[in-house]
């Protein structure tokens, strides 16, 4: 790892650049804002992020993307991720077969979130985190009957459709940050991708004590499908901001008045 990241260092150095202007174009929507001197700067980038998480705090919107990306955690890293294994391994799969399958979960996951970007540009941010979540929930009401020692073709089509699923919410989630926060929302979206971890970390644990108590992983998987049903809910709440956001900037805009 530390020598795939030293090997980076010359690419970056050779390609990446700071400004527009260091590649003799202009940024898009005009001429670039004023340069702030990272060394004048009165906020620290603690503080700074501290301050983003207040205002973001007392609007709804942080809430419902927080409260959503927090059940994508539980329902990707935080559960499939570390127990889709064990559980196939207690229907008689082999630890290699079910570690191939989810290997094929994360090459589908390339394609999902290239998809999931194209589609940002394209579609209602909300309405496509809807989906996202209450098809991800359907698949996991799935899953425990699609068990077997080896896999079928119902098993597969779960497989390559999670693996789209699985990060394609992150487009339309960075998307909504910095729409909802503007100039706020990229440390908005660290903050919304922290209650992604807590998420995980919460059902990580939750299904590995089911299995110990109950001998079975399904009640974690039907709880998980549950949840993404209240994800999508908190996602189709959103249209709500997004409508008053409307008609207000509408109220505001003085050609209409």
């Amino acid at each position: 790892m530390a020598g795939a990241a030293i090997a980076v260092i010359p690419l970056v150095l050779a390609f990446l650049t700071d400004r527009p202007e260091d590649i003799g174009v202009e940024p898009y929507g005009g001429a670039a804002p004023p340069m702030v001197s990272l060394n004048t700067r009165s906020v620290g980038p603690a503080r700074a992020a501290i301050d983003a998480l207040r205002r973001a705090s007392h609007r709804t919107a942080f809430w419902l993307l927080a409260g959503g990306f927090a059940i994508c955690g539980a329902t990707t890293v935080g559960l499939v991720g570390p127990h889709f294994i064990p559980a196939a391994h207690d229907h008689g799969m082999p630890g290699t077969t079910a570690a191939g399958l989810l290997a094929l979960v994360g090459f589908f996951d390339i394609v999902g979130t290239i998809a999931s970007g194209w589609l940002t540009d394209r579609v209602n941010s909300r309405l496509l985190l809807a989906w996202y979540y209450g098809l991800r929930g359907l698949s996991l009401v799935a899953l425990p009957f699609l068990f077997s020692a080896v896999p079928d073709a119902s098993m597969l089509l779960f497989i390559v459709f999670y693996g789209l699923d699985w990060i394609a919410t992150v487009p339309p989630t960075v998307a909504l940050c910095r729409e909802e926060f503007g100039a706020d929302g990229t440390m908005v979206f660290g903050w919304v991708f922290a209650s992604h971890q807590v998420g995980a970390a919460i059902a990580a644990s939750a299904a590995g004590i089911l299995r110990t108590e109950q001998g079975s992983y399904d009640l974690a998987w039907f709880a998980a499908a549950a949840l993404c049903m209240v994800a999508a809910g908190l996602s189709l709440a959103l249209l709500r901001s997004d409508s008053r956001r409307v008609d207000g900037d509408a109220t505001n805009d003085p050609s209409l008045v």
